[in-house]
């Protein structure tokens, strides 16, 4: 092995590792171009972004009352429950469904603005994580409706949607940089996605089915553990309820924090300037 190609593997690193630093460095011209694709989508609306928060309650409402009598459940409980998935999973879903064109979407960005990459990795979690917020108003005004018996232990929500941002930003860059290589990966990612929307515990409650007198059910329902989606959403819906939190979720979701980004920034290592060719 020559010393050219030996040194590539580690030059390879510090320039990807480069481009996630400068990337951050240019917080002000991604954080302009998040909130201006927001302004954009809901140009002209009389209620702006408002409608996000709108939409989302009553489609959240209504699948609340269904749910709540084929389930059986008290609709107190089930709503509260489910609104709160739905704010999670729309930036889980955001990030990966919307992650795997990042790129693809930007190509005209790519290949005529001398910026890192990351900075579309960037704008899109930031984006992601204004339509949070706006999700979150509905959170608000569903505690006036039906209160919750919040602890303090309801500031890890902090740093529970830290992971999850951290978690959305190492999928979006590894599905984006293969997705532009392999375009049929998009359709996929999206179908995979709703799929996986019925088989998380949104619209039902897992812990109900794990109490069921029916075994089958039981062990069935057990089987959840091993979609990381539950994960996520435990962590950051369980102290917005005030329930009681699981170390296990944790950890599941610290080690696929940290497995994905160690294959992500592999991958990002190996094929980041063959990004905007293949774009």
């Amino acid at each position: 092995m020559t010393s050219t190609s030996a040194d590539a593997g580690p030059r390879s690193s510090y320039r990807a590792l480069g481009d996630l630093r400068a990337g951050w460095a240019q917080r002000p011209l991604w954080g302009h171009l998040g909130w201006q694709d927001i302004r954009q989508r809901y140009r002209r609306s009389f209620l702006g972004p408002i409608w996000i928060s709108i939409t989302m309650a009553i489609t959240a409402i209504a699948l609340g009352i269904l749910y709540a009598g084929l389930f059986d459940t008290d609709i107190d409980v089930l709503l509260p429950h489910l609104l709160l998935g739905f704010i999670i999973w729309n930036f889980i879903s955001g990030c990966i469904t919307e992650g795997a064109e990042v790129f693809t979407s930007n190509e005209g960005l790519i290949t005529h603005l001398p910026a890192p990459l990351s900075v579309h990795l960037y704008r899109l979690v930031w984006r992601q994580s204004l339509f949070f917020l706006h999700n979150a108003v509905v959170y608000l005004v569903m505690l006036l409706v039906f209160p919750q018996q919040l602890h303090w232990t309801a500031i890890a929500v902090v740093p529970a949607f830290v992971l999850l941002a951290l978690n959305g930003a190492w999928a979006a860059m590894l599905f984006g940089i293969v997705s532009t290589r392999f375009r049929d990966l998009v359709p996929i990612v999206q179908s995979i996605m709703q799929l996986a929307f019925f088989m998380t515990p949104i619209v039902w409650i897992y812990q109900d089915l794990l109490d069921s007198p029916n075994p089958t059910v039981r062990e069935r329902a057990s089987l959840a553990e091993l979609n990381p989606f539950l994960h996520f959403l435990e962590i950051v819906r369980a102290p917005l309820l005030g329930q009681d939190q699981q170390l296990h979720h944790w950890i599941v979701v610290l080690v696929i924090t940290v497995v994905g980004w160690a294959l992500t920034f592999t991958v990002l290592r190996r094929y980041r300037a063959r990004v905007p060719y293949w774009v």
